[in-house]
């Protein structure tokens, strides 16, 4: 199990695409210790607590350190991994090295070219920001985080760009698509972002970019995580600041299909409302015959942002036009990894 935990809606940058500013009524709201203490009683294997928000780093260290403390005096296999800004890291180093510097601690950063990722009014964080801000990280806590960009239509220019930055710096990036949530009043289209990762990987960039990857051997069932893992409910909890429940983070975004705690147990566990969503189903009634069903079907949330912004047909028509590359693509992935077994096998 994976616990996503939003302990704040505050941030202190104003970015234009942000999906989280309507987690909470009340801005000052804290996610309570109590909440993340009772999933860890009933989950104790939990593999991983995923911190983003809101910033992270709008909590003081300590709060992070309480959880750090009880994870290790219940002997829990459990580690945290942020993903923040780290602006608040730029200004005060010697704040949060100690926490960074925890062997349960992993951090991954976010960057993108283009205008919305703005730290105040017009001032926008710029690649040199970025740079300034991982050099410190290396010096500081001694490695470079690896970074997610989220692209619109805003930015999608810069889409390459992005994977060309990962590989100077030798970290792995993640092109995530703007889902429709909070300050993105649309969706951008899935296809579009698969056009991207087809690109990245005819240039050869698929080494620094994780989803990526994933498409490649998406069709083969050889992966089985994000993007568009279509079980991930089954093993990703999501908690808002005001304790609120979900089995995805972006449904939490949006405040909808909710879990109820205290139930999820007593009635049968690990059936969730979005398994239980007859709308998210598919995009359309056809998919299931479809060679790109698995890709186009896996997130939930891309299903309800396409549908209910009438963006359907516009995608399935311009997945059509990919899915050749796309399968061809996961054909060759699946040949090399054969030829790969079966020389590890002649050597051994």
């Amino acid at each position: 199990m994976e616990l996503i935990i939003k302990p704040t809606e505050l941030c202190n940058f104003k970015c234009t695409f942000c999906s989280s500013t309507k987690l909470v009524e009340d801005k000052a709201s804290t996610l309570d210790h109590q909440h993340i203490f009772d999933f860890l009683k009933r989950f104790p294997n939990t593999n991983s607590i995923i911190v983003n928000g809101g910033d992270p780093l709008m909590m003081k260290p300590e709060y992070y350190f309480t959880i750090l403390d009880y994870i290790e005096e219940h002997n829990l296999p459990t580690n945290i991994s942020f993903t923040t800004n780290l602006w608040a890291f730029y200004k005060k180093p010697e704040m949060w090295t100690p926490l960074f510097k925890h062997p349960r601690v992993a951090v991954t950063t976010s960057f993108q070219y283009g205008f919305g990722r703005v730290i105040s009014g017009t001032r926008v964080y710029t690649e040199k920001d970025f740079w300034n801000v991982s050099d410190l990280f290396l010096k500081e806590v001694g490695y470079r985080p690896g970074f997610i960009a989220v692209i619109s239509e805003e930015n999608e220019k810069h889409a390459i760009r992005h994977v060309e930055l990962a590989k100077k710096m030798d970290v792995q990036c993640k092109l995530n698509y703007a889902m429709a949530s909070g300050e993105q009043s649309s969706p951008y289209r899935l296809s579009k972002i698969y056009e991207m990762y087809i690109e990245v990987y005819e240039r050869g960039l698929h080494p620094w970019e994780f989803n990526t990857k994933q498409m490649m051997t998406r069709l083969n069932n050889i992966a089985n995580v994000c993007p568009q893992a279509r079980n991930c409910d089954d093993h990703i909890r999501a908690m808002n600041p005001e304790g609120d429940y979900y089995s995805c983070g972006a449904m939490g975004d949006d405040k909808e299909y909710p879990i109820n705690f205290v139930k999820e147990v007593k009635e049968g566990g690990f059936i969730t409302p979005l398994q239980n969503a007859p709308e998210l189903f598919s995009l359309k009634d056809e998919c299931v015959t479809c060679p790109m069903f698995s890709i186009c079907n896996g997130c939930k949330k891309t299903i309800k942002d396409l549908k209910q912004h009438g963006m359907v047909e516009e995608h399935c028509s311009h997945m059509k036009q990919l899915a050749p590359r796309i399968i061809q693509i996961n054909s060759e992935t699946d040949y090399v990894e054969a030829t790969q077994r079966i020389h590890k096998n002649l050597v051994s």
